[in-house]
């Protein structure tokens, strides 16, 4: 097994990717709208992916957390609010707000878990400050670091609760970029002690069983590299301060934040890059089989705790989802009509 989670281009399986998957055999495997149609496209192609690794408790993710960030849509899948949504409850009733996000989750996690995906990449512990960029917006639970702590903690236990395992990210904070790591490299001059803020929500859920990283330099930490290829901010800040001891991934590794860091001039570069910093899986998302192939070979199998944390992670949402999407969608517009959002 190599430490990476990878995509693929179509609604199925080609003949080229069952042959470099079944060879290569990656961690895992993320879905974006271009894996998408209908209910059963998406369960046979789980099932499909499932069958080829030869393991039940496969990481099949993708990013379903509401709002504009969604690769299940209608006709077929119902839509949910963005995260904002409840920061903006918190705000009249944190109590109302907490349970309706954990029944927002729950019913993420529902209709994930039907469909054969296992891990939503959700939720976003990133802190709001004045000079975010939109990138992140109503992505955000709010600029409170107690209130995202406590709505990423309802979120987290919802997802569980539906039986799929939940991500936080980005970790150590995306909140004060001011520009899109999909485009460029951010950095953030903050001082160590402004950054405490950031820091929080993810201290508060170290015991989440995945996080993101964020590709994103913090020159109070090092000034040279970004979190995601820093062993000084994967060792002493993510491992060490904020205590997270489960799977870490980094962020998409075909970013354009990555392209000028050090030995990042290649796909494959910069997946051993993320490795050697100390991130347990090197996340590709394009489906370019080229890539996949260059990265598949760059690769040395994942290491024992990368793989014991991996194992931790995908048994910590066993437990059986006990209410429908329809009846956990209509709880939580019941709590948000109560607080009139």
């Amino acid at each position: 097994m190599i430490p990476a989670f990878l995509s693929l281009s179509g609604t199925s399986l080609s003949a080229d990717e069952r042959a470099l998957f079944a060879a290569a055999d990656p961690a895992g495997y993320i879905l974006f709208k271009r894996n998408i149609d209908t209910p059963e496209q998406v369960r046979a192609l789980t099932d499909a992916l499932r069958e080829l690794s030869g393991n039940p408790r496969l990481p099949i993710l993708i990013d379903q957390e509401g709002g504009r960030v969604a690769r299940l849509r209608a006709p077929h899948w119902p839509e949910f609010p963005p995260p904002a949504v409840f920061g903006l409850v918190w705000e009249k009733a944190p109590l109302t707000a907490m349970a309706a996000a954990r029944a927002n989750a729950q019913a993420l996690g529902a209709m994930l878990t039907a469909l054969g995906i296992t891990v939503d990449c959700l939720p976003l512990l990133d802190v709001t400050t004045p000079e975010m960029h939109a990138v992140i917006g109503d992505r955000s639970y709010g600029s409170d670091p107690l209130t995202v702590a406590s709505l990423g903690r309802a979120t987290l236990d919802g997802l569980k609760a539906g039986s799929c395992v939940g991500v936080v990210k980005h970790i150590p904070g995306h909140g004060r970029a001011t520009l899109d790591s999909h485009l460029a490299l951010p950095v953030v001059d903050a001082p160590a002690d402004t950054l405490e803020a950031d820091l929080m929500p993810f201290e508060r859920l170290n015991d989440a069983p995945m996080a993101m990283t964020a590709h994103i330099i913090y020159t109070a930490w090092d000034a040279e590299r970004c979190a995601t290829l820093s062993t000084r901010v994967i060792g002493d800040i993510i491992r060490g301060r904020c205590g997270f001891d489960g799977l870490l991934m980094s962020d998409d590794l075909g970013m354009q934040a990555l392209a000028g860091q050090p030995g990042c001039d290649t796909l494959a570069g910069r997946a051993k890059g993320v490795i050697a910093a100390g991130c347990d899986i090197a996340l590709h998302c394009s489906g370019d089989f080229a890539e996949m192939a260059a990265i598949a070979e760059a690769l040395d199998p994942i290491g024992a705790p990368a793989a014991a944390r991996l194992e931790r992670a995908m048994t910590w949402a066993d437990v059986p989802s006990t209410a429908t999407v329809e009846e956990l969608a209509q709880l939580r517009d019941a709590l948000l009509a109560d607080a009139n959002v």
